[in-house]
């Protein structure tokens, strides 16, 4: 027997990253073979060190019960750490520090503690379609910012109408921003909290890839700013920095009251992270710095090899600073979703439609380089035959 979903499911658009996978093994299936730079999961191993913490850990007893709560003290003492050696920002371990499973996880969760329904959330887009996806299952409304190149891909907060900001309750940020690769400095951020203390919004800046930055720029955390803690909050992981994507850990910190409902609504849907996973936490966040200069360093080379290829086809990108994505614009005047289609069918490489991080993505699509250099100098020369 076949039951129906639930309203709020047949709101949302097919999730992205799903439905491209769900093309590249069918492709796989028939025998082609594919180089996929669709999805931002690092191939690269997660160091030994953390591994073995996380063995360490789980072969005592004492950890196999519910973890609960926002997470172990010790894990949460620890990011209080990295976030002041990192960022110069102080944190209470006891209130302004809460474990997730996964920075998705808590992004998707927040609007459900801060959300009435009517309220609006103000979104990027394109942006990473958690972000308006939590905000219907909250009984939201999403106001799309429109991310334009004429403003370096940043939210224009002036352009925003007075009739939304009446019933707008949290604005969500992202910097290195994905799928674009934009940064926000400094001044965007003292932006955002004059802006958001003027209407009275919750900032909620995701922040995942800090730690993914080349020529030794390194962004900035939105709470270096005077005046972030008080109206907001960031989302941060290890997925990216320590190659840890399918470990499910990350963490938000920052506005007590708005970690509290977080919490709130964490306590009633999960049990929390596994504690030899935070464990393992634990060990990556207190790593020399030797280790994620080394991911950088891959990263980096990885990035100026392709960024080579594609400067040769003539197509029009730029250079990334941050993050592992190249926002490229789609040649020939096709759409995003036709012209990745015909980069499937025809070049066996798997690249994602700009329009599906929203429709301000259209005309642009999103490489990862989270393949090797090989596989890289491959795919330029496979999409370089593409008409």
């Amino acid at each position: 027997m076949d039951f129906p979903q639930a309203d709020r499911l047949k709101k949302l658009p097919p999730y992205l990253f799903i439905e491209m996978d769900r093309k590249k093994k069918a492709a796989i299936e028939k025998g082609v073979d594919i180089i996929s730079l669709a999805i931002g999961d690092p191939d690269l191993a997660t160091p030994d060190f953390i591994i073995e913490a996380l063995y360490k850990a789980a072969k005592d007893k004492a950890n196999h019960q519910y973890p609960l709560g926002p997470g172990l003290p010790q894990f949460r003492e620890a990011v209080a750490r990295w976030y002041d050696r990192r960022f110069g920002v102080k944190l209470d371990p006891k209130d302004e520090v809460v474990a997730l499973i996964g920075s998705k996880e808590g992004i998707g969760h927040l609007p459900v503690g801060v959300i009435n329904p009517g309220d609006v959330v103000l979104v990027p887009s394109p942006g990473y379609p958690v972000y308006h996806a939590g905000t219907l299952f909250a009984g939201g409304e999403s106001y799309f910012m429109p991310l334009l190149e004429k403003n370096k891909f940043l939210p224009d907060l002036n352009a925003i109408p007075a009739d939304v900001l009446k019933r707008a309750k949290l604005i969500w940020t992202n910097s290195p921003n994905n799928p674009t690769s934009a940064l926000a400095g400094r001044d965007f951020y003292a932006r955002v909290i004059e802006f958001s203390e003027k209407h009275n919004l919750i900032v909620a800046n995701d922040a995942a890839y800090t730690e993914i930055y080349y020529d030794g720029q390194k962004p900035v955390s939105f709470l270096e700013l005077p005046g972030a803690k008080e109206v907001g909050v960031e989302f941060h992981s290890l997925s990216k920095t320590f190659n840890m994507t399918g470990w499910r850990i990350g963490f938000a910190v920052g506005n007590k009251s708005v970690l509290k409902a977080l919490a709130e609504v964490k306590g009633n849907l999960d049990s929390g992270v596994f504690n030899p996973v935070q464990y393992a936490g634990i060990a990556a966040l207190e790593a020399p710095d030797a280790v994620t200069d080394n991911i950088r360093k891959i990263y980096q080379e990885r990035r100026d090899v392709f960024a080579a290829g594609l400067k040769k086809l003539g197509w029009q990108f730029q250079v990334p600073q941050a993050a592992f994505y190249m926002w490229i614009r789609v040649p020939n005047g096709m759409s995003s979703a036709d012209w990745c289609g015909k980069a499937l069918e025809e070049a066996g490489t798997v690249v994602t439609p700009g329009n599906g991080f929203g429709k301000e993505g259209e005309g642009f699509f999103r490489a990862t380089i989270t393949v090797g250099k090989a596989r890289l100098e491959e795919a330029v020369q496979r999409l370089a035959r593409l008409k």
